[in-house]
């Protein structure tokens, strides 16, 4: 019980500041909750130095409610939509992915960059931006400022391609289903692909079908997240096992391996039978909303963990690994359209 009140504190200023921003975010969807939250903290940050009340609370949002937040994610995915949908996008989505997490890769290795920062950068780019990033950074054990720090890149070219992709897509004379697929597979996060794609809506007056193909193509590549998350976990655990021993590999196991994400697995599998079973869509509706509120309040609590000074210093790798990322994505997303007689 004295766990939980030392907590409180710390819960209720993340609430505090996710309201604002979750409702700024609702207003200016193209830069989204999530980002007004971590500047938001880094910026309270900047004056309250004495937060040793409120830290434990601070912690516990920005990791467990973290957490809760992916799973609740999983009420987003109708599985059995995406399959018969996304389907055509899959050989684009897996191209762009490999590429993103190859240059990161690479670039992890010629800069010397921290490999939280690459893998985050890397996952964040070719997955869905802040949503990959939640998922992936308790899983490799990433700290708030390797966290604060990746969004920032991921936000940048996020705003970037919202603005000018739909320029770019009508000066390459894209059909509408084409730059569905470009938006879907070629734009970090959920809320850019949206004004993105809307953009292209109102431009060419197609009735909202393309902002539609671009929302499943995206919701298709979300479930990326799965196989990437598993597969860093168990080369964590396998690094401790290598370091700890035998004797350590079952207790490493137990705090490293994400079964929040097994729970994320089962979220979908319920909206996917649910739905299946006549279901509607719209019950699911408040979990995924709970669900992107919690980000945001956890997105604040890492603001407040976030020395903006230290940031703004070690900036200029992980951007320039954010646009190599976005760039590779960007070119592979249009090339394979074109291999496959799609553009």
């Amino acid at each position: 019980m004295d766990a939980v009140k030392k907590k409180v504190p710390g819960v209720l200023i993340c609430l505090i500041i996710a309201v604002p921003c979750w409702l700024l975010g609702k207003a200016v969807p193209v830069v989204g909750g999530p980002v007004f939250a971590i500047l938001s903290g880094m910026i309270i940050t900047l004056f309250w130095k004495r937060k040793d009340a409120a830290q434990p609370g601070i912690a516990y949002t920005s990791k467990k409610v973290l957490q809760y937040a992916v799973i609740l994610l999983g009420f987003g995915l109708n599985l059995s939509e995406i399959a018969k949908v996304g389907a055509t996008s899959l050989p684009i989505i897996a191209s762009t992915i490999a590429t993103s997490l190859v240059i990161a890769f690479v670039l992890y290795k010629l800069m010397k960059m921290p490999a939280s920062i690459s893998t985050l950068v890397g996952v964040g780019s070719s997955i869905c931006g802040g949503s990959a990033i939640a998922a992936t950074a308790p899983v490799i054990g990433a700290d708030d400022e390797e966290i604060a720090q990746s969004m920032s890149v991921i936000f940048l070219f996020n705003v970037l391609a919202a603005l000018f992709f739909p320029t770019l897509g009508a000066a390459l004379g894209l059909s509408n289903d084409g730059f569905a697929l470009f938006a879907g597979t070629a734009i970090n996060d959920t809320s850019s692909v949206t004004a993105a794609a809307s953009t292209w809506d109102t431009l060419h007056g197609t009735g909202g079908a393309v902002l539609e193909s671009a929302t499943i193509v995206k919701l298709t590549r979300t479930l990326a997240i799965i196989p990437i998350t598993l597969v860093l976990a168990f080369w964590r655990t396998r690094q401790a096992k290598k370091a700890g021993g035998q004797q350590g590999s079952a207790f490493s196991l137990k705090k490293i391996f994400p079964f929040f994400i097994l729970f994320f697995v089962l979220a979908s599998l319920i909206t996917t039978v649910s739905t299946m079973a006549g279901v509607s869509p719209s019950f699911f509706s408040p979990l995924k909303e709970l669900s992107k509120f919690f980000i945001i309040m956890a997105m604040a609590a890492i603001g407040l963990n976030t020395n903006v000074v230290k940031l703004i210093r070690s900036g200029g790798k992980p951007l320039f690994l954010g646009l190599c990322c976005w760039a590779g994505i960007t070119g592979v997303s249009l090339l394979m359209q074109h291999v496959l007689g799609l553009l």
